[in-house]
């Protein structure tokens, strides 16, 4: 087994209220003409029905009206790289560990790309050992959190002593298509936010782990999120960390083209189909089920769910399949109201939000993300550490008309 000893989740400088954004990209795909009412009485209503109240983008709104691919991968690059950092070191601290304590660095994004990936820009900055493992992820999208977690738990299964760090990065704002009119850029735009997260992650025979396990109660609070602007409902593990204890990946079969990015001369597209929730309900149930059977577990066992907080029918569908009871995503939801589908970095955002549960309670943390592939992280709470709030971290190196 591996534990969890701190989530830092963090998100950019720049905040508005859903209706403010949706105004803002009306006039920047061009939906003000008067001819095109039509698109844009569908656009604001895909916009209203994600019941999501406010999200937080890298740049101003009006930054996006005349930004092409060439600028928005630079964006990518400079400001996920300082947001990214702000995560690390939070969660670092939190943990109560240094840079040069990492053995392995997961870095997960799909709204951008960059030879030397991010995770090697971040090794020099943060101080971390030559020697250090790096696995930079590209295309595993909104399960690449979870795939993360599950990646560093197999890692830490060979070297019971060493320390993980899982960094998800995602600037969706930077993906806008402004000639596409869509149903799904429609839903796209009204769906995703900017944001990222850092858990780190220790062997069982680190002394964290040990400590952790051999804990009857939790620990003061190691500190909040890089930044300010803490988010008050985000301080997870207060009263204990997680153990990871087993995990499972689905692949899907047939559906490659239910969701993902087609990647061309104006950068990333959007693909998001109907049948999104279709697939769900057609695997996800006998993957949970799967899970908690190979570990004398069933669903009546779990206490707490970790949804990937994709969208409204994505949560719906969750709930649905698992016949799960009313409030029991609640968290996700919360999440989703505040912050948008963060892609890779969501669930690990409604992970820092997670209520802490008593020592032995079971938990399932999942995603869905292109493929279509399923990540699915068996947790059990026990005592040690706890997480901090979510935190602004300002975006360092845009030039003086984009982040603070």
């Amino acid at each position: 087994m591996s534990r969890i000893v701190a989530v830092a989740p963090v998100l950019p400088p720049h905040s508005a209220a859903q209706g403010e954004i949706t105004a803002e990209l009306v006039r920047a795909l061009g939906l003000d003409a008067p001819e095109l009412r039509r698109e844009r009485a569908v656009f604001e209503r895909m916009h209203a029905g994600t019941r999501i109240h406010r999200r937080s983008t890298v740049l101003p709104l009006a930054r996006y009206a005349d930004l092409d691919f060439d600028e928005a991968n630079r964006v990518w690059r400079d400001a996920g790289a300082d947001l990214g950092e702000g995560a690390v070191r939070a969660a670092l601290a939190q943990a109560g560990l240094a840079p040069g304590d990492v053995d392995h660095f997961f870095f997960t994004s799909v709204t951008g790309a960059a030879a030397p990936s991010i995770d090697a820009l971040l090794a020099g900055r943060l101080g971390f050992r030559r020697e250090l493992k790096r696995i930079p992820s590209f295309g595993l999208g909104c399960v690449a959190g979870a795939a993360g977690l599950a990646r560093v738990h197999d890692y830490l299964a060979g070297h019971p002593d060493g320390v993980a760090v899982v960094l998800a990065v995602e600037l969706c704002s930077l993906t806008l298509q402004r000639d596409d009119r869509s149903v799904a850029n429609a839903v796209a735009t009204g769906l995703f936010g900017d944001g990222a997260a850092a858990v780190v992650v220790v062997g069982d025979a680190h002394p964290l782990a040990v400590a952790g396990a051999r804990a009857s109660g939790g620990v003061a609070d190691a500190g909040a999120g890089a930044g300010g602007g803490a988010d008050a409902g985000a301080g997870a593990f207060a009263g204990g960390g997680m153990e990871i204890v087993d995990t499972l990946s689905s692949l899907y079969p047939d559906s490659e083209g239910v969701l993902g990015f087609d990647l061309g001369g104006t950068g990333f597209r959007i693909v998001l189909t109907a049948e999104v929730a279709g697939a769900i309900d057609a695997n996800f149930a006998a993957d949970v089920d799967a899970l908690l059977t190979r570990n004398a577990l069933t669903r009546a066992d779990v206490g707490s769910w970790v949804a990937h907080a994709g969208g409204p029918r994505v949560l719906e569908a969750f709930a649905a399949a698992l016949e799960l009871p009313d409030g029991a995503l609640d968290t996700a939801w919360q999440s989703l109201a505040e912050s948008g589908n963060l892609s890779s970095a969501s669930v690990l955002h409604v992970l820092a939000r997670t209520p802490s549960q008593p020592p032995g309670t079971w938990g399932l943390l999942f995603a869905l993300g292109p493929g279509v592939t399923s990540e699915i992280v068996l947790l059990r709470w026990g005592g040690g550490v706890t997480a901090g709030a979510v935190g602004e971290v300002g975006a360092v190196g845009v030039d003086a008309g984009g982040a603070a």
